[in-house]
Parts: structure tokens; C-alpha cells; sequence
């Protein structure tokens, strides 16, 4: 109980905070143009924040198996709720009505999680900050590869179905990012033994405000007067909340005869909300942005309830 108090007050409060704060910003400060100021935070954190961040611990972290065990084993999560999802969106005869953009935007937020945003407060709760490395290479090795792969195929090909158009290849798109290469650089200085310390505390220090801007973000991008509680929302969201985590414990108790910090790090990671490139893709794609929005808004809401029973049924540690 102790712990679950601390969690509320060290995680769950300053997240509630930042959240609420872009919820409400436009309420007080009416001259808030709200779309102008969710493009250009984006593109802040996109083109500075988080590469420093990537730079600053990719810099200093060794690469190890078990480390590279959590993009594994939240890759197999992810691929297994992907399945779920394809099987009750489009196999069983529950959602028949429901659009395939709309079937679509969902089975991309069910799947892929805000693993680092989310996850790295509850990863630094319960195991330090250095347990930011398992965030970092979760987001680089697994989710963005996934992301503007298999979620890019299930964009156009079971959700928008539009053969009219040209898309950049995925690899161009990958190399026009510059967190791939703040994290490349980062990488290959430690490898090389070339890691300066005054500059990772430089870059440590300016990627410190990704995790604030973006929650604040989320908050002016959730849907909050349209937050109705839609039976097909609640259903992805918990495939994303509850059987992905459950699906990546199942796995590492299978896997391993004793789990150690990074396992259970892949538990924090898959037990994390809908990302926010799920509601990206469905705008880019044309899928149903309304509903990406709303399995975002949802999944984020109800994180905060499952999280703690996550950690009460032994499943985070």
C-alpha cells in the first residue's frame, strides 16, 4: 500500500498535472490557437527534445542481451495484441457495422503504446533513472520499426484501401527523422568509447522537457467533450491495458526461471497507453481519426486504474 501511495504521488500526480494542464488551456487563455500550438510543440519535441534525450542515454548505456530482451519481448506483445485485435475487429461478427478506417485506427492504437512518454515515469519509479535505456530502446528497435511498417501496411491495406496514392518508402521516412540519428550517434560514441560527459549532460539536461511538452500536448489533443464511452473503444483499449501486459508475463515466465529488472520493464512498457502516432497515422492515412482520438483519450484515462492493479496481481515489480 505503501508503494501504491507513492506511485499516485511521485507518477500519477505530476502526469494528472500535465495532462490536465493542456486539457484546460484553451478554457483559460481563449486566444490559444490549439491546433497552431499542438503542430509546433510536436515539431519541438520531434527536432530537439527527444533526440537530446536519445543522444544523452543511448551515450552511456552498454548494449547487452538483457537489454535488448525488452524490445523482443514488447515486440511479441505488440504482435500478439495485433492478432487479438485483427480477430475481433475483423474476423468475428461483433463489430461487422464498424468502417474499416475505423477498425483500422483502432487495431493501431491497441497495438502500440506511448512506451516512452508514459512509460519512462513509471519505469523510473519503480527502477531509477537509469531505466530510462529500456524505454529508449524499446521506442528505437521495436516501435518505430513496427510503427512505420506493419502500421503503415495496416493503414493502407485494412484500413484506407487507397491504391491512388504514393507514399514515401519507410525507409525514407525512418532517415528523415532525427531521433533515429540522435540515437545512432549516441550508440556509436559509446560503442567507440568516444562518449563526452559534458555533452550528454548538455543534451541530458534540454531532453529533460520531452516527457512535460508532450503530456501537455495530450492533453489539448484529447477529445474531452466527445469522450463517450463506445463499446468498441473500451474493447481495444483493453486489449492495450490488460492483455498485452498479460500476454508479455506470460512470456517472460516461460522464458525465464528468474525475471530480472529489464523483464519486467517490458511488462511497464506493454502496459502503457495508446500512442499518439496512432492518431498521426489516421490523419496522414485518412482513417477515423475520431476514434483514434477517443481510444487515445480512453486508454490514457483508464491507464491510470489498471496500472495499480497491474502492480497488485504481481505483474509489475
Amino acid at each position: 500500500m505503501t508503494q501504491l501511495f507513492n506511485l499516485m504521488v511521485e507518477v500519477m500526480l505530476p502526469l494528472t498535472l500535465l495532462v490536465a494542464a493542456g486539457a484546460f488551456w484553451p478554457r483559460f487563455f481563449a486566444d490559444a490557437h490549439v491546433a497552431v500550438m499542438r503542430t509546433q510543440l510536436n515539431r519541438l519535441v520531434l527536432y530537439l527534445f527527444y533526440p537530446c534525450i536519445l543522444f544523452a542515454v543511448a551515450a552511456t548505456t552498454p548494449v547487452n542481451a538483457d537489454l535488448l530482451s525488452v524490445p523482443l519481448l514488447v515486440g511479441i506483445g505488440t504482435l500478439a495484441s495485433g492478432g487479438l485485435l485483427y480477430v475481433l475487429l475483423y474476423v468475428l461478427p461483433v463489430w461487422r457495422k464498424l468502417a474499416d478506417p475505423t477498425r483500422a485506427a483502432l487495431m493501431l492504437g491497441g497495438m502500440f503504446g506511448n512506451t516512452f512518454n508514459l512509460g519512462v515515469p513509471v519505469l523510473t519509479f519503480f527502477y531509477g533513472r537509469e531505466a530510462t535505456r529500456y524505454a529508449v530502446f524499446n521506442d528505437m528497435l521495436m516501435t518505430m520499426p513496427l510503427v512505420w511498417s506493419l502500421g503503415v501496411w495496416i493503414a493502407t491495406r485494412l484500413g484506407s484501401h487507397r491504391t491512388d496514392q504514393t507514399h514515401p518508402a519507410v525507409w525514407r521516412v525512418m532517415l528523415a527523422m532525427p531521433p533515429i540519428w540522435a540515437f545512432v550517434l549516441g550508440t556509436a560514441s559509446q560503442q567507440l568509447g568516444l562518449t563526452y560527459q559534458p555533452l550528454v549532460n548538455a543534451a541530458h539536461m534540454i531532453g529533460q522537457a520531452t516527457i512535460p511538452v508532450i503530456l501537455f500536448v495530450l492533453g489539448m489533443t484529447i477529445p474531452w467533450r466527445r469522450l463517450a464511452p463506445r463499446p468498441e473503444i473500451l474493447s481495444a483499449a483493453a486489449v492495450k491495458l490488460v492483455a498485452a501486459p498479460l500476454i508479455v508475463w506470460l512470456v517472460v515466465r516461460a522464458c525465464y526461471e528468474a525475471p530480472g529488472e529489464a523483464q519486467f520493464a517490458s511488462v511497464v512498457e506493454a502496459a502503457t497507453p495508446s500512442m499518439m502516432t496512432a492518431l498521426l497515422l489516421a490523419d496522414r492515412f485518412r482513417l477515423d481519426s475520431a476514434a483514434a482520438a477517443l481510444l487515445i483519450g480512453w486508454s490514457t484515462i483508464l491507464f491510470w486504474l489498471t496500472l495499480p492493479l497491474l502492480m497488485a496481481f504481481g505483474l509489475l515489480r
